[in-house]
């Protein structure tokens, strides 16, 4: 039996590995690297932790937006703005709390089967994606410039990075199989 330290550094390599053809990889190593002995070198592990991160990090942003709106001294377009971001935000909520459920119950499913969750899972993380990058196009042009916009904007970016990552380790878990 291979040691917790070997098995342990085996499993970073692995993360290591898998995030290197992410688009945001040390984004994506430094969000997993904790997980490294529940991901082990399963690729399957490795796409659920993913998905559970961006799930995490997206219900944040959502709270934290939320509270935005109830900023004293918004303008118009910057509260506008907030209110579909929160819209946004609530949907990529959804759509990953999905995909993670799907991952989680596809069990031992094979071929047709496993192909249908899968694509199930690769279409509702394009849409969070597609959800959250809309909320921060939201905030485009000079006049929603300020303090608002960058903290919502960091955020919000972040996690659609995170789930960009995500999406890309459940395509890696796919063409696996």
């Amino acid at each position: 039996a291979r040691s917790p330290t070997a098995a342990r550094s085996g499993a970073s390599n692995f993360i290591k590995a898998s995030c290197s053809a992410t688009k945001y990889p040390s984004l994506c190593i430094q969000s997993l690297a904790a997980f490294a002995p529940s991901i082990q070198r399963s690729p399957r592990q490795l796409a659920q932790t993913a998905l559970s991160v961006s799930l995490e990090r997206a219900k944040s942003t959502q709270a934290f937006v939320s509270k935005m709106k109830k900023f004293r001294g918004l303008k118009r377009r910057e509260y506008e703005a907030i209110k579909d971001c929160i819209e946004e935000m609530s949907e990529s909520v959804d759509r990953l709390s999905k995909s993670v459920q799907e991952l989680k119950y596809m069990g031992q499913a094979k071929g047709q089967d496993f192909l249908w969750h899968v694509s199930n899972v690769e279409t509702w993380v394009s849409a969070a994606l597609t959800d959250e990058n809309t909320c921060v196009d939201g905030f485009a042009g000079r006049a929603l410039d300020g303090k608002i916009k960058a903290s919502i904007g960091a955020r919000v970016i972040n996690v659609a990075q995170v789930t960009s990552n995500a999406l890309s380790l459940v395509n890696q878990f796919a063409s696996k199989l």
